[in-house]
């Protein structure tokens, strides 16, 4: 199971823009800390945790670079909840690497839209839900 995933930042403040855009809307709680954001679902007794998410500066002290090839998914409860976030994410500084909808590659229920932080870190935001009231087909 994965523990965590962690992505770097030359701007603490401007990340917490970004992710706050859309991470609570999913369900995750958020904290500031001196060593930068940390983002946790919370857990239902009984159930094994899920991955946290932190937004950290490099520990090495160098500039904080995109993985080539990373990327992190979150999964929305809808489709419209992929585009309202994609959205609020864009308005908080993220950019477009793709406007949410549907992947053929990817079978016929993944909706999706891509985008990139403030640091270049690719996001991407989903549902798969067949019982989505707002699917488009």
């Amino acid at each position: 199971m994965i523990a965590y995933v962690s992505v770097g930042s030359n701007d603490i403040q401007r990340s917490k823009r970004f992710y706050t855009a859309f991470l609570p809307a999913l369900g995750y709680t958020y904290c500031e800390g001196p060593e930068g954001l940390s983002f946790e679902l919370p857990v239902p007794k009984g159930q094994a945790p899920q991955p946290d998410f932190y937004v950290k500066p490099p520990f090495d002290e160098g500039p904080a670079t995109q993985g080539n090839g990373s990327m992190t998914a979150f999964e929305a409860s809808s489709q419209d909840q992929v585009r309202a976030l994609h959205a609020a994410a864009l308005a908080a500084g993220g950019s477009d690497e793709g406007t949410p909808g549907f992947r053929a590659d990817y079978g016929a229920r993944f909706y999706v839209g891509y985008l990139r932080d403030p640091d270049g870190n690719k996001i991407a935001l989903f549902s798969s839900n067949p019982n989505d009231p707002s699917r488009d087909d």
